[in-house]
């Protein structure tokens, strides 16, 4: 149940990065919304495959993560009006920059650091 959480936190401040980028450095409010939102892929995936443990769902992440990226190659009256929307916007993107890759690859390792660092800390005796 804390992986939920989590993933809801890391959406809220994924969204807040991209409400308030005017209020960030130039540098946090170009990469920090893409990385927090494939942090919020792992936390899911954590929460969906909590048995699997955390290199799967970073395997799992990067899959999800890069092919959503790599869908937006597609265009489509269909898909681009999807597209058009907020909620789907938001999910599916707007257009393929390989920038995002590596955007996301920081973002999930980050979170599996942290995933990783918070499991070790919870089996202290």
């Amino acid at each position: 149940m804390a992986y939920a959480g989590i993933t809801l936190l890391v959406m809220s401040l994924g969204l807040a990065s991209r409400v308030f980028g005017d209020r960030l450095p130039a540098y946090a409010a170009d990469h920090l919304g893409d990385a927090l939102w494939a942090a919020m892929i792992y936390f899911g995936c954590r929460c969906l495959f909590l048995h699997r443990g955390p290199r799967f769902a970073a395997g799992l992440s990067l899959l999800l993560s890069f092919g959503i990226e790599a869908s937006q190659l597609y265009r489509s009256p269909w898909i681009d009006a999807l597209r058009s929307t907020t909620p789907e916007a938001l999910v599916l993107g707007h257009g393929f920059l390989w920038i995002d890759l590596v955007r996301y690859a920081a973002g999930i390792a980050a979170a599996a650091g942290l995933d990783a660092a918070r499991e070790k800390i919870g089996r202290r005796p």
